[in-house]
């Protein structure tokens, strides 16, 4: 490669990555947090923590040991991720189907963290560590021990993607590079670790410390967690037991349909929705039957969990800001439905 070349593509590289840091560390740790954070105070609480002893800063390297194991493993997975992106492409991705039933299943654990906190029957006495005999890698030290568990959590979340994830990882695909992919990923890790380390320093402590005082508070935080995590795989599987199909079965229907989103010229029929950062509008577009259908999804500004736009199960990452065409074919009279790539915002096309 000539020296030139190899500068520019240094340059933007870094320039990239700031960018990939300061996307994990304002937009990232909050999405990630709805269902990797769930997970992670959710095992912390049912370690089996001893209190913190010795000085300030020993007591504090006791608190930050499991959420560090946490964000180690975590770390050395996406690094991994990003690698096999940047070198194989899309061959390394999962589907949307089984990231779908992944993060459900991350939501029943969450939620069962979160009824053992609670001390419910049946489940008070499940407590999360190491297989025993894994613990001799560790040589019997304490804080080695409290973060093996962790770590090994924090390695498979690479499986369960949050929206914001799944735009650095297409950022990783198109790297390139094997080396630039992996630069991506780690940065990105990196830039949500301010946030895990709260909510881990906080759940320790509510394990610890303030167990006989808050244990019912963060039960019920983890719980609720886990039910928003379930939900969004709930969302994105289209089941009648997500929370948006059971508030329109109770009466609490859907927004009226908009009818001026889609207009029709030339026998072929346009629906346009916008994309901001937390939504998508109008939520309700009402367009007709039997009618080839093209929808168009205008970016404004688009951050989040939004850019992963799903819908039939296939899945288009958006634009910051653009437009992005999908091909719907002729529908038939019913509901298409589409959400985020966490099922945290969603909206429906009402075929009539």
């Amino acid at each position: 490669m000539p020296l030139w070349l190899f500068s520019l593509f240094r340059r933007r590289l870094f320039v990239d990555l700031v960018a990939v840091l300061v996307t994990g560390l304002f937009a990232g740790g909050v999405s990630c947090a709805a269902v990797q954070g769930g997970l992670l105070t959710g095992l912390i609480t049912r370690q089996r923590a001893a209190q913190p002893q010795g000085s300030v800063r020993a007591r504090l390297a006791d608190d930050l040991t499991p959420v560090g194991g946490f964000l180690a493993g975590k770390l050395v997975s996406h690094t991994v991720l990003g690698a096999l992106l940047g070198a194989v492409g899309s061959a390394a991705e999962l589907s949307v189907g089984a990231r779908t039933w992944l993060q459900i299943g991350a939501g029943l654990l969450i939620v069962v963290f979160g009824l053992a906190q609670l001390g419910v029957p049946g489940f008070r006495k499940i407590v999360i560590e190491a297989p025993q005999s894994w613990m001799k890698v560790v040589r019997g030290r304490a804080r080695s021990r409290a973060a093996l568990a962790p770590a090994l959590l924090g390695f498979v979340t690479v499986l369960i993607p949050c929206g914001v994830t799944l735009s650095v990882e297409a950022l990783a695909l198109s790297s390139g590079s094997a080396l630039a992919g992996a630069a991506t990923m780690a940065v990105f890790v990196l830039g949500t670790g301010p946030l895990f380390a709260v909510l881990g320093y906080a759940a320790h402590k509510a394990a610890t410390a303030w167990r006989g005082r808050l244990a019912v508070a963060t039960g019920l935080v983890v719980l609720a967690m886990g039910l928003y995590t379930l939900n969004g795989g709930l969302e994105l599987s289209g089941s009648p037991l997500a929370a948006s199909r059971i508030a329109h079965a109770v009466g609490f229907a859907d927004e009226p349909a908009v009818t001026t989103a889609s207009s029709t010229m030339d026998g072929q029929q346009t629906v346009v929705i916008t994309a901001t950062t937390g939504a998508y509008s109008p939520d309700n577009v009402q367009v007709r039957a039997g009618v080839p259908t093209t929808l168009v999804v205008k970016s404004d500004n688009a951050q989040g969990c939004v850019r992963s736009f799903i819908i039939r199960d296939e899945q288009k990452i958006l634009p910051v800001r653009g437009e992005t065409r999908i091909d719907l074919g002729v529908l038939q009279p019913g509901r298409l439905d589409y959400a985020c790539g966490m099922g945290m915002y969603t909206g429906v096309i009402t075929v009539i």
